[in-house]
């Protein structure tokens, strides 16, 4: 689905950040991060996310993603003959039990019908480490299919065992991953294996501010939606109408909709934490704002003059300049309104990005 303006230029989402703003841990305790309160009409206001409960009312619904990120990024060889070259692969979704895509490095070298090797073959002590591939197909950008001669829960186990977490690369450029992102760069709701990258408004939560929130009568509402590599990707294009955006699987079951429904119905506010759950709960509502069932792939693009079907409010963390998640953000509070946040928050402080803080944004129209 898409819903760009023809009007809408890259150039529009543009902001100078500096570098020192980009966070590479997160806050401790998780809620203790920042959080910039966003609502039209009125004055930005800091407070920190353990504050959340006072600015919600009984009555109103959190979505929150309940995908799990698998350490999807693998490091390995290609094998060619008698050449070997150094490769690596960050997972990007699963096409069925042992077929994978992934972004590749150096995609340019790999050609259809090659092996890769992912680990260390001299340190292998059962079949379970022989995590190995060939080249299926190849695609545009480096991505290619992989074809992994393990399927299934053995396949997923050699992952867990060879990967390591799929930190952004504005954090892995800058430090290498170590053992405390394994549960850093994890919610503490996840449950669901298939994201290569974490929704990360979500890493804010912990089970005493969950618990808080329900108590006061706020429910807590789970869908999915794996959360693909393609989140990285730059906008390569100035023209965003001829930006493509990459499909990830998600899924409401439709006791959660009728749920969500009857909240909204009631006077219930829902408000998605992270863009990931806006997205996928825009993309099961239908024409009235009626959300329906849904489990399929989606590739919703979201820029200002997007008219929003079911969302009321959105907590999410701050994000690149010119990436399509701001360009989200931007038409759900006003473009003037987020780029004036965004100033806000560089002037005073703030940290961005997956491990930074947070903004809770209330639609604008």
């Amino acid at each position: 689905m898409r819903f760009t303006s023809p009007f809408m230029k890259l150039a529009d989402f543009d902001f100078h950040l500096p570098e020192d703003r980009i966070a590479l841990r997160p806050a401790s305790p998780r809620d203790s991060a920042r959080l910039l309160l966003v609502a039209p009409g009125a004055a930005l206001r800091d407070v920190a996310v353990s504050d959340l409960p006072g600015q919600l009312r009984a009555g109103d619904v959190l979505v929150v993603n309940d995908t799990r990120v698998i350490p999807a990024r693998l490091t390995g060889r290609r094998l060619r003959g008698e050449s070997r070259i150094a490769v690596e692969a960050t997972l990007h979704r699963q096409l069925a039990g042992h077929l994978w895509t992934a972004f590749m490095r150096p995609g340019k070298k790999l050609a259809v019908g090659d092996r890769i090797a992912f680990g260390e073959r001299d340190d292998r002590a059962c079949m379970l480490g022989a995590l190995d591939a060939t080249v299926r197909a190849k695609g545009e950008g480096g991505e290619v299919t992989l074809a992994f001669d393990l399927g299934g829960p053995d396949l997923t186990a050699a992952i867990a065992e060879r990967g390591v977490m799929p930190l952004p690369p504005y954090i892995a450029a800058k430090r290498a991953q170590d053992d405390r992102d394994r549960a850093d760069y994890q919610t503490v709701y996840a449950d669901e294996d298939g994201s290569v990258a974490a929704p990360t408004a979500g890493l804010h939560f912990t089970s005493q501010l969950l618990a808080r929130l329900e108590a006061m009568g706020v429910a807590v509402e789970r869908v999915t939606l794996h959360v693909g590599a393609g989140t990285f990707l730059p906008v390569k294009t100035e023209d965003l109408a001829q930006h493509r955006m990459h499909a990830e699987w998600g899924e409401v079951d439709a006791a959660t909709a009728q749920r969500l429904n009857a909240a909204r119905a009631a006077g219930g506010r829902l408000v998605c934490v992270g863009t990931t759950s806006l997205r996928l709960l825009e993309s099961a509502a239908d024409a009235d704002g009626q959300i329906q069932a849904f489990s399929a792939e989606t590739a919703i693009f979201i820029t200002p003059g997007y008219r929003f079907r079911a969302v009321d409010g959105l907590m999410t963390n701050f994000h690149l300049p010119k990436s399509t998640l701001f360009m989200l953000v931007c038409a759900f509070a006003g473009q003037a309104a987020m780029h004036a946040a965004y100033a806000h928050a560089i002037a005073t402080g703030y940290r961005f990005y997956s491990y930074g803080d947070a903004s809770l944004l209330w639609r604008a129209a």
